[in-house]
């Protein structure tokens, strides 16, 4: 069953390089100057900055695992698949998360410590981080659905055994068995 996923978890490492790469290169190239209020930079706030690194890495990686599946079968290496596909998951969402807050902050601003709203001010800016963000969580999908496989391939060609049962306090009943055995002989 897990050989039927192979088109489809490639499709889905395929996706993540180009999704990824645009969230990047428009968070990157992300800067708008106002006469009144300055220059605003992704790389003057830190999520942001946080969310260019993570591109990077998800996408560099997904760029190895599709390298390394045209070499040999992905599934010789399910654990390590699994455990970098996760990674890449939990990286992609604390990192939209962070970006999400900022844009958050950025279009409403927080009256109680009064920070005022600056997107009628930084419109393009907070329009192209938007345009990243959306594109960073089309690439978090695509590393959400790619746990979702890489685990069933893991699980799926690993025998796992329900546990013996057990009797009343709590010992496994061939235990009791061998037990009452020795008693005898």
């Amino acid at each position: 069953m897990a050989a039927g996923l192979k088109v489809p978890e490639m499709a889905l490492r395929v996706c993540v390089v180009p999704l990824a790469l645009a969230s990047l290169w428009e968070m990157a190239t992300n800067a708008q100057a106002d006469d009144t209020y300055g220059e605003v930079k992704f790389s003057d706030l830190s999520g942001f900055s946080y969310l260019v690194g993570v591109n990077a890495v998800t996408a560099a990686y997904a760029v190895a695992s599709i390298l390394l599946s045209s070499f040999k079968p992905l599934a010789r290496y399910g654990w390590v698949i699994l455990v970098m596909d996760q990674a890449s998951a939990y990286l992609l969402v604390t990192s939209a998360s962070a970006a999400a807050e900022l844009l958050q902050l950025a279009r409403r601003g927080d009256r109680e410590v009064s920070w005022g709203e600056v997107c009628s001010y930084f419109g393009r800016f907070c329009g192209k981080a938007t345009v990243s963000l959306a594109l960073h969580a089309a690439a978090l999908a695509c590393f959400v659905a790619l746990s979702l496989v890489s685990a069933f391939r893991v699980f799926s060609s690993t025998p796992c055994h329900p546990p013996p049962d057990a009797d009343a306090d709590g010992q496994p009943k061939h235990a009791q068995a061998q037990e009452e055995q020795g008693r005898y002989h």
